[in-house]
């Protein structure tokens, strides 16, 4: 028999409830302040709680950003995935461009969410082993691509990777099973730099007088972009 997962009790609905309540109305305050400035005492405020019961759903202010970047994360990986999961799976570069602007939507629509995972690190918080999973996720999209791609014969040759270089993405290596040569691994961790610093570019205001501003011009530049990227993992 199927097990369920949804609240028992009443209880557990009004504090799944409550915890919601709270999260969205951080987020309000990230759009207004910023993470720097997050504060559980303006969040209780806000909602109307008295200081002191805020607490009882959310321990402290790390554990409310921590609550916060874990679910951006899961926001922007579920979005992602689901666009990714439209193309044929034999149409590598087709997979790879539309990962990337599902990742560029995302980040129009969620700015200071965008600006909480990947813009400057929050002054004194420290993010914990939960978030390394839901941070996993877009990582997750590309490697699959390039290992769908590698093992169709869809690659060149490997290029030798010195020694150091090999022994420093030896995490990477882990985070691909093992099923990557080392030179297309430096490939993707390039081409994940590039696609994240582009977008970052854009939305912390890098592109002022250089790319014409207007969504349609900041978009074909983009898209460009990205494109010149597949030419470095060979998607084309």
């Amino acid at each position: 028999m199927p097990t369920s997962t949804a609240p028992s009790t009443a209880r557990e609905r009004a504090r799944i409830e409550i915890t919601q309540e709270i999260l969205n109305t951080a987020r309000d305050h990230l759009t207004k302040d910023g993470a720097a400035a997050l504060s559980l005492r303006a969040v209780a405020r806000d909602l109307g709680m008295v200081s002191s019961a805020i607490y009882r759903y959310v321990p402290n202010r790390d554990s409310l950003l921590t609550m916060l970047i874990i679910d951006a994360y899961d926001s922007l990986g579920a979005d992602v995935e689901k666009a990714e999961r439209t193309v044929r799976r034999e149409a590598h570069l087709e997979r790879f461009l539309t990962t990337c602007q599902a990742v560029r939507t995302w980040a129009l629509a969620h700015p200071q969410e965008y600006a909480l995972i990947y813009g400057s690190p929050v002054p004194g918080y420290a993010a914990p082993a939960d978030t390394i999973v839901p941070a996993s996720r877009v990582p997750a999209v590309l490697i699959t691509i390039l290992i769908d791609m590698h093992s169709r014969g869809r690659q060149p040759k490997p290029t030798p990777v010195e020694p150091l270089v090999s022994t420093a993405i030896a995490d990477l290596r882990m985070f691909s099973g093992g099923l990557l040569p080392d030179d297309l691994l430096l490939r993707g961790m390039a081409a994940w730099s590039s696609l994240f610093g582009a977008i970052s570019f854009e939305l912390f205001g890098h592109l002022h007088n250089v790319v014409a501003d207007g969504s349609k011009y900041r978009k074909a530049y983009f898209d460009h972009q990205m494109r010149q990227v597949a030419l470095g993992l060979r998607l084309g």
